[in-house]
């Protein structure tokens, strides 16, 4: 019969998910998780594998923490755009000279990993995609209830506000002018007025 664990491990890994997320796959020592995790290596072995079964157990805890965050934000409004604003001026406050320039854990994964191993290629354009259903739903019922009445393909759209979002995500870890970041919000959000797209021809 197997033992039960001698530690919270939904603890441990929030701790690993953390420290992954702060110093990136690579970076983090075996001795750097199990000290913060508060375990040693023989229970983290047993709980998840080896090191790279903990970074993929802390990837898909933290993507799910993260479409739940962004789908409660998405459904916080009425307003589709009030919505849409909400959720990117968030980014702009982790523009602040205050906040810790983290980033996102992971797109950070899709910069380090994805490159070189297909496991985590597919893991992070799964969330990316899953973004693209949450704001397309979302597009979708701002056109139902009349408010985005220029918007004609909400699948493009929302496929495109994920492509700014996830730039400006990555851009946040340089720690940019936020002026720069709610400029770029300003602009990004004039999509929702269904501005044309670039597969369109103009009458001119």
């Amino acid at each position: 019969m197997a033992r039960p664990r001698e530690f919270d491990e939904d603890k441990a890994l929030e701790a690993a998910m953390a420290l992954f997320w702060e110093k990136g796959y690579e970076a983090a020592s075996l001795s750097d998780l199990t000290a913060a995790m508060g375990i040693q290596r023989p229970s983290l072995y047993a709980a998840f594998g080896d090191k790279m079964g903990l970074f993929e157990a802390a990837l898909r805890r933290y993507t799910r923490s993260h479409a739940a965050r962004i789908r409660a934000v998405l459904q916080r409004h009425a307003s589709v755009r009030a919505s849409f604003r909400d959720c990117f001026e968030r980014l702009s406050e982790e523009a602040e000279p205050s906040r810790p320039s983290r980033g996102c854990f992971c797109i950070n994964t899709i910069v380090e990993l994805a490159p070189r191993d297909e496991k985590f290629e597919v893991l992070t354009r799964e969330h990316q995609m899953y973004l693209a259903v949450l704001f397309q739903e979302t597009i979708e019922r701002g056109i139902r209830s009349g408010e985005l009445t220029g918007v004609r393909d909400a699948k493009a759209l929302a496929q495109t506000l994920v492509v700014s979002y996830i730039g400006l995500t990555v851009l946040l870890k340089a720690r940019p002018d936020p002026d720069f970041i709610r400029h770029a919000i300003d602009v990004t959000l004039t999509l929702l007025n269904g501005e044309p797209t670039g597969g369109e021809k103009s009458d001119a």
